[in-house]
């Protein structure tokens, strides 16, 4: 056993920068007249637990030596915390060393003790500031991973909840928690997923949730083939995020999966169709017909945000009639820069102001937005660089895109109109036409991130499942 002791304390020093990082300590002890190391990271321990282990440990130290029998029955007649494991695996201790957990050699024990004394470092449990919701929970995930699996548990407490552990990344050893409900879910696209969750070669997971979206798609572009590899510029997303974990509760008990990832606030949802997208929580906190009238009110302004600004672009340049009853929209003096062009500057002009709101501080903003549309938006009219057309139909555009639920998904709509916008511009409503239905043919051609189909339920086409997603029906009760 003595060998044994040795082996572990050096095993332990290849595989952690013990004396190098200041983080990481090593304590020596006597416990029984046992030599002991007890080897822990600063800032993932719990204070109270780690001072609880530290008192039993030196309390055994003042007990007459006593021969140790084996580590089974040290832990289990002698041990306190009932949260322990043994390992005779020193790389395994090392990597539960990292995650908080507090390995323990003891001189004469064939195994290496480790208590589960962590506690990370995390913010509070807060509603999501893009997701918010006029009614229902305010709760919402945080970047520490068990409480997220706790915020879904508390929702669903049935014993067909799994959360299958996969991790991810040589070096930073990521948890990740794949969801779902084992009575209801597709179990080979489970086992499919899982598989490929496992596959993942990578060193570490550098942003989170999106490190294992992008591995995940290199490996099905990977195997295409010809023009099939460019499917990587696709802009449609093909996977829904959330950060509330009602949404996973519902989607899972759907019969859909989820994947929780460790550092990151933010759950994947899958499979995600484009209708998955059209939906938002107060859909369903509110009574039928108001749940109703909030997705009809949605897609209306998707057709809207897609189709204004060409639609404009066409009337203006005579490409289709008129009625009188709009002619006074439609511009009668000129302008210095045409029409496609100053849609272009202004789409690119919102999204600049809009990565400048991020940096902007809180007591600032304010400020910064009244200015840009007073000073800005006045200037640029009276310089004859734009026209009060194109800004207000813009203006329409970008506070309607504000509606989706789905940043992700607001974006691909900007490149949807920006495309059938330059078809407008080159040919005409023709090109419109043709440009339109380009990307009907790309959303149509375009997979799920495990496969399945992105315009299910319409392609192939399920009229239950359709009509589900379209309206918000009455929940039928379970016989």
């Amino acid at each position: 056993m003595e060998n044994k002791y040795y082996f572990f304390r050096s095993k332990l020093y290849e595989a952690l920068p013990i004396g190098q990082s200041f983080d990481i300590f090593e304590r020596k002890l006597v416990i029984a007249g046992h030599d002991a190391h007890l080897y822990y990271v600063e800032g993932l321990v719990n204070g109270t637990r780690m001072q609880l282990l530290l008192s039993y440990l030196l309390d055994e130290a003042s007990k007459k030596p006593a021969k140790m029998e084996s580590a089974e029955v040290f832990i289990n007649e002698k041990f306190p915390f009932s949260s322990t494991t043994l390992t005779d695996d020193p790389n395994v201790a090392a990597e539960m060393l990292l995650k908080g957990l507090v390995p323990i050699v003891i001189d004469g024990l064939d195994k290496i003790i480790v208590a589960d004394v962590r506690n990370y470092p995390s913010r509070s449990v807060e509603e999501p500031s893009k997701e918010k919701s006029l009614r229902g929970a305010k709760d919402g995930f945080t970047e520490t991973f068990m409480t997220n699996v706790a915020l879904v548990r508390r929702r669903i407490r049935s014993g067909n909840l799994v959360f299958e552990s996969h991790i991810i990344g040589s070096d930073s050893a990521t948890d990740i928690a794949l969801v779902y409900m084992k009575d209801s879910a597709d179990m080979k696209l489970v086992e499919k997923l899982g598989k490929k969750l496992d596959s993942i070669d990578a060193r570490t997971m550098t942003v989170a949730e999106q490190s294992v979206v992008e591995a995940l798609m290199r490996d099905e572009t990977k195997k295409k083939r010809g023009l099939a590899r460019f499917a990587i510029l696709n802009p449609f997303p093909k996977v829904r995020y959330t950060q509330r974990p009602d949404v996973v509760a519902a989607h899972v008990t759907e019969g859909r999966l989820a994947i929780l990832v460790d550092n990151s606030p933010t759950a994947l949802l899958l499979p995600a169709s484009v209708f998955d997208f059209m939906q938002e929580v107060d859909d369903y906190y509110f009574p039928i017909v108001t749940g109703n009238y909030f997705r009809v009110l949605r897609i209306i302004n998707l057709i809207a945000v897609v189709f204004a600004s060409p639609l404009f672009f066409l009337m203006a340049e005579g490409h289709i009639k008129v009625y009188e009853a709009i002619r006074f929209f439609i511009p009668d003096m000129d302008f210095a820069i045409s029409i496609f062009w100053q849609f272009v500057l202004i789409e690119l002009a919102i999204d600049a102001l809009k990565f400048a709101s991020l940096n902007t501080p809180d007591s600032l903003g304010m400020s910064l937005s009244v200015i840009g549309a007073l000073i800005l938006g006045e200037f640029s009219i009276e310089s004859g660089w734009f026209i009060p057309q194109t800004i207000l139909v813009m203006a329409v555009v970008t506070l309607g895109s504000f509606a989706f639920p789905s940043i992700e998904m607001g974006y691909a709509v900007k490149v949807v109109r920006l495309i059938i916008l330059i078809g407008a511009a080159i040919f005409g409503l023709w090109g419109a036409i043709g440009a339109s239905i380009f990307c009907l043919i790309v959303m149509a051609s375009t997979k799920t991130l495990v496969g399945t189909s992105y315009l299910y339920p319409l392609i192939p086409y399920n009229k239950d499942e359709l009509k589900k997603v379209i309206f918000r029906t009455a929940q039928k009760r379970k016989n």
